[in-house]
């Protein structure tokens, strides 16, 4: 079902890296498309936004008037909604904000000796764009885990887009939309949503920051227009590794491997353990579980082209192998999941014991589930209130301060051969433009 790889191995590292990079190439072709449609939008704008909409959506007429959800569409969509489904997303809109808030910026201010003043702040951005994919599937906490932090910061706009397939979105989305307050909610998905965020159009907002999740060809768009507007990260497809011993249940791994392998074809699921008694009946749950799976096609594809299991020799090895994966979630079910929170530096999100599974945090625990994916978590973060801010610097430089302090200034303008820089300050100490 998943491959196995052992640690004792001689190809081991070899075979590793080789499994961690499978889902890291995107095709020559793919870029090639990518590229193109970002800069037709740019050049074209609504008329190449809609051109491509009709050709992704299967639409013989669209017009700008349709590329996004008019107030009695969402009216109409939510009312259809099972209340059971709104009050659980009303306790993870309530859980996830009480989360984010702890995350409130605290600016500093200091004074030195020469009462020169320097200051740290923070001014929340104006406008944000937020992907929500809508294609396999539909993901109203995507919704929330987007806006919310946005919220949070103080983002005074909030534009949301998400693939309308036959011009119908998720009632779901739509209600999460409403409760985050989204000024105006597109039916446009792909490279091509992308784009017009960054680039804006006649009816699309241009806005400062791009965030959300998508398939291969929003995540190449975004990079393709970093620059031009910000984007949260170059996300790649979901993925959970799982670190198991001898007293884990092996029935509750499988399930969680599989929960993550459902998401898509390209998503990773990975067992570490050093007890062979897990990796086999893990083999063996897993067989039984897909049985009775509705995705089971989707996650049985992952699983047999990416997923692994890993069989260690010691504690030390298992979270060295961890650090290597730098994994988006990371799951430590063993007997003292603490311990390795000593010595695992590079996961997206961790969490712990038998019954924290990962699905727990892509819905209401509260913590973000918008996260760092194919190693990238060994230099970044999940999303998070800081995201949506902009912070600033402040220096206010007195009489004295500039006389104590210019001095040096001047020494080390001149060292590094810049001569206005010295100026700048000589002049306001005694007069300038006379160098030795």
């Amino acid at each position: 079902m998943i491959k196995i790889l052992n640690t004792k191995s001689k190809n081991f590292e070899r075979q590793l890296e080789y499994s961690l990079n499978l889902r890291r190439k995107y095709s020559v072709s793919t870029v090639r498309i990518v590229k193109k449609i970002v800069q037709d939008i740019r050049k074209n704008k609504d008329k190449s936004l809609i051109k491509y909409e009709k050709k992704f959506n299967g639409l013989k007429k669209l017009n700008k008037n349709q590329l996004f959800f008019t107030k009695t569409e969402i009216k109409n969509s939510i009312n259809n909604l099972d209340p059971k489904v709104k009050r659980s997303i009303d306790l993870a809109f309530s859980r996830i904000k009480n989360f984010h808030k702890k995350q409130k910026f605290q600016g500093f201010k200091t004074k030195d000796k020469y009462n020169n003043v320097f200051s740290y702040r923070s001014k929340p951005m104006n406008k944000i764009g937020v992907y929500v994919p809508g294609g396999k599937a539909s993901y109203p906490s995507s919704v929330l885990m987007n806006c919310i932090p946005a919220i949070i910061a103080g983002v005074k706009e909030i534009f949301m887009t998400v693939p309308a397939l036959k011009n119908k979105a998720n009632p779901g989305i739509l209600y999460a939309a409403k409760k985050c307050k989204v000024k105006k909610i597109f039916k446009l998905g792909g490279a091509q949503a992308i784009a017009a965020f960054a680039f804006g159009t006649e009816t699309v907002n241009k806005v400062d920051k791009v965030v959300g999740p998508g398939n291969e060809y929003v995540a190449l768009a975004k990079k393709e227009v970093l620059g031009e507007t910000g984007i949260d990260m170059f996300a790649g497809p979901s993925e959970v590794t799982i670190i198991a011993d001898k007293y884990s249940n092996p029935e509750w791994i499988s399930a969680d491997l599989i929960a993550q392998s459902e998401h898509d074809e390209m998503s990773q699921s990975i067992l570490v353990t050093d007890s062979k008694d897990v990796t086999k009946n893990v083999q063996n749950f897993l067989k039984m579980q897909l049985k009775f799976l509705p995705k089971k096609k989707i996650a049985s594809s992952s699983l047999g082209k990416f997923g692994i299991s890993i069989l260690a020799k010691s504690s030390k090895e298992i979270s060295n192998i961890v650090n290597k994966i730098s994994p988006e979630h990371l799951e430590i079910y063993t007997k003292k999941p603490g311990i390795y929170l000593k010595s695992i530096t590079n996961a997206g999100s961790i969490f712990l014991g038998p019954y924290s599974p990962e699905a727990i945090g892509d819905y209401l625990a509260g913590p973000n589930h918008v996260l760092p994916t194919s190693g990238t978590a060994k230099f970044s973060s999940g999303l998070s209130v800081y995201d949506f801010l902009k912070r600033q610097s402040v220096i206010n430089i007195t009489k004295r301060g500039i006389e104590r302090l210019g001095p040096s200034v001047i020494t080390l303008s001149k060292y590094e051969d810049l001569y206005g820089h010295a100026n700048s300050v000589k002049l306001r100490i005694k007069k300038g433009l006379k160098f030795d």
